[in-house]
């Protein structure tokens, strides 16, 4: 059970979690995600719910997840998702690590640095059924993104362990190359994130545009993004939920630090893709998410609380069409556009205050998860990037 609680820096359970090193929990298989690892002959992967006493254990975040996609059901409404993910291949040369290349944004040269590397890594998720979508050189030198296809919400959350897992391990195979997910690992790059896209549907048909007009959302979309976006400096424990997450949530960083939404704009939290033509919207973008959070936790919460506006109505604020650090005080107290939380203890203080969030994850896993943040942050507040890459590096 304690293995629960085990916060990033030490093997042992964080204080006040309510785990102990007494107690055992044990783990169900979900055969239906059995997959053999092409990368590494002779294994397999499969994931699991946990139990204790022939329950699902009240902390078991698969199990969480599974009661929230059943709330939804509630409101005849299902979700698609995908995460969108960024990360560094670096290389090791005399003990330093090295970004792979000196490569720039959409840069063909880095493709073709890395090409074996990324090739490897592409057929290795398309073995297990994980089907990349894109591929470019981020912005970050030696870094890259590569969305996947959308699935069902808990397959999602599988696929990103996947994703994770099958990246870093294709990267061990070759000498001296590490791959890393850490959202801020150089203060003088770009950071990564796993930006979450999702789509709402109802009997089989995606709701998110308008009926009467495909080029901007529906109400049902609006009440969900209004319910997020009330509760995203809580939501942001979860989502972001590391101290050196906030390195990389930055204005003018297309981040996310906003409390807004707008259609295509990347510096709101909440940005909805735009398409060209006569194709419709088809789906909306959380920014303020990244590698470190556990996936089961980040997509459960984030549709608890697009459910809570949903049932509360909740009103959508106007779209935000430039960015918000250029407009005034005044104009961002008219529009009601607040900065998120800039640091993981500002975050905590908004999670412990947070009575939808709080009940949605139970007593049990609300604990054990606070006291894992609020160890990390007493431990690594003050760290600089260069300190916390030196515990995050090879853990994330």
């Amino acid at each position: 059970m304690a293995q629960q609680a085990l916060p990033v820096m030490y093997d042992a359970p964080a204080p006040n979690s309510g785990l102990t090193p007494a107690g055992e929990v044990f783990m169900r298989a979900d055969w239906t995600t059995f997959k053999v690892l092409s990368y590494s002959p002779g294994h397999a992967r499969v994931f699991t719910y946990i139990f204790n006493d022939g329950r699902p254990w009240t902390q078991c975040p698969r199990s969480f997840l599974s009661k929230v996609i059943k709330k939804a059901l509630k409101y005849n409404l299902s979700l698609k998702v995908a995460f969108e993910n960024e990360f560094y291949l670096l290389k090791l040369k005399d003990g330093m690590v090295q970004p792979f290349d000196q490569s720039l944004f959409a840069q063909t040269y880095a493709l073709d640095n890395a090409n074996t590397v990324i090739t490897d890594i592409i057929n290795a998720l398309s073995a297990q059924e994980i089907y990349p979508e894109m591929l470019y050189a981020e912005s970050g030198s030696g870094q890259f993104e590569i969305p996947v296809r959308y699935t069902d919400v808990l397959g999602a959350a599988d696929q990103q362990i996947a994703f994770k897992e099958t990246v870093r391990g294709i990267a061990q195979k070759f000498d001296n190359v590490i791959a890393s997910f850490v959202p801020k690992l150089f203060s003088d790059k770009a950071g990564s994130g796993a930006h979450l896209h999702f789509s709402l549907w109802e009997d089989e048909k995606n709701i998110t545009p308008s009926s009467s007009n495909n080029k901007i959302i529906s109400k049902k979309a609006q009440s969900f993004i209004a319910g997020i976006l009330f509760h995203l400096p809580a939501l942001m424990c979860l989502t972001t939920p590391s101290t050196n997450s906030y390195k990389r949530i930055k204005p003018r960083f297309w981040s996310g630090a906003y409390q807004c939404w707008g259609y295509g704009n990347r510096e709101a939290a909440i940005r909805i893709p735009q398409t060209d033509g006569t194709n419709p919207i088809t789906n909306i973008e959380l920014k303020t998410v990244d590698p470190t959070c556990n996936p089961y936790l980040a997509i459960g919460v984030m549709i608890s609380a697009g459910l809570d506006g949903l049932e509360k109505k909740m009103k959508l604020g106007n779209p935000v069409n430039k960015d918000p650090a250029d407009l005034t005080k005044d104009e961002l107290l008219e529009e009601n556009i607040n900065l998120l939380p800039s640091n993981l203890g500002q975050a905590i203080d908004h999670f412990k205050k947070d009575r939808v969030i709080l009940d949605m994850l139970g007593k049990d896993l609300a604990q054990s998860f606070l006291a894992v943040r609020k160890a990390e942050w007493e431990a690594m507040k003050d760290f600089s990037i260069e300190e916390e890459s030196k515990i995050l590096l090879e853990r994330y």
